[in-house]
């Protein structure tokens, strides 16, 4: 979701820090004066940072990342990463960050491969779990002959990242608690909204209403405006037209009209204004039916 683009950033950055931080088997750590041992560490859960086992190995991975926002030239590097030190901790942020460069390319085919490296290395891994199921969830259409096994393993992967977001979180040590509520935080709303996205397709709106909210409810100084929307589409699926209203003028509040989901939002409004007995604005002209409740662009 791109509301959490700084976010992800600020994590990523931190994670991959870390790991060129950490020093190769080996080779001992400067000594910390000054600062209580458990200063940092009660709070957070997770994975310990991925480790280089030797210098050769630390000094590759650092070289490798310096291609982490070209996709294509990330995945090469990874690839050859992976041959070459095929037990290295590293390999699995080296496809993740793949993963979110082809992200941000809206590579859908490329993003869903490198989760499903960064999952053959880590299964466990919630980030890679929830950049597998969004492909699933967000490209699988009802026409697909195989839309029944896409949207289950859409399904289990979403689930499976709420189940280990608290556990398999890779959280670098020194990260400030606060970036790592948001981080978490991000993940379990992205990991709802996809399973409401997997419900709306299959037309079982109540459970899509159910899992919107509980999206919607993490972050409730930063909601996600398609989230929104969905949640209001789900509504008005379930023919419940003010509450539908209600969220679909909070998802034009969020908006710019110019924008893919701002129109689909004042289109919806204009809808349930007229179906609820208003009047829709005289320059908006009401929609003749519901919005896709699967936009896929912000």
């Amino acid at each position: 979701m791109k509301r959490a683009a700084t976010v992800i950033l600020i994590f990523a950055a931190s994670t991959l820090l870390s790991a060129q931080q950490q020093p190769p088997a080996g080779q001992t750590p400067p000594a910390q004066t000054g600062q209580p041992a458990q200063a940092t560490a009660a709070p957070q859960q997770g994975k310990r940072p991925a480790q280089a086992k030797t210098q050769a190995e630390y000094d590759a991975f650092n070289a490798a990342m310096n291609n982490r926002s070209d996709a294509a030239a990330m995945e090469k590097a990874a690839d050859d990463f992976a041959a070459k030190y095929g037990d290295s901790d590293l390999r699995v942020l080296m496809y993740r960050q793949a993963m979110r460069a082809y992200q941000s390319s809206n590579n859908g085919d490329k993003t869903y491969e490198m989760a499903q490296k960064a999952l053959k290395l880590d299964p466990d891994d919630p980030d890679a779990l929830v950049g597998a199921a969004e492909v699933l969830a967000e490209r699988t259409r009802d026409t697909d002959l195989d839309k029944d096994q896409r949207w289950a393993e859409a399904q289990k992967d979403a689930q499976h990242a709420l189940d280990t977001i608290d556990t398999d979180i890779t959280i670098p040590a020194g990260t400030p608690q606060d970036k790592v509520d948001a981080y978490k935080r991000y993940l379990r709303s992205s990991a709802y909204s996809i399973l409401g996205a997997i419900a709306s397709n299959q037309e079982k709106y109540p459970d899509a209403e159910n899992y919107y909210r509980k999206a919607d409810a993490l972050d409730p100084s930063q909601p996600d405006p398609v989230v929104v929307l969905r949640l209001a589409i789900a509504l008005d699926k379930q023919n419940k037209y003010p509450d539908a209203l209600k969220e679909a003028n909070r998802a034009v509040d969020l908006t710019q009209e110019s924008t893919t989901v701002g129109t689909l939002a004042r289109r919806e409004r204009d809808r349930l204004v007229q179906l609820t007995g208003g009047t829709a604005p005289a320059s908006k002209p009401p929609a003749s039916g519901t919005p896709n409740p699967n936009p896929s662009s912000h």
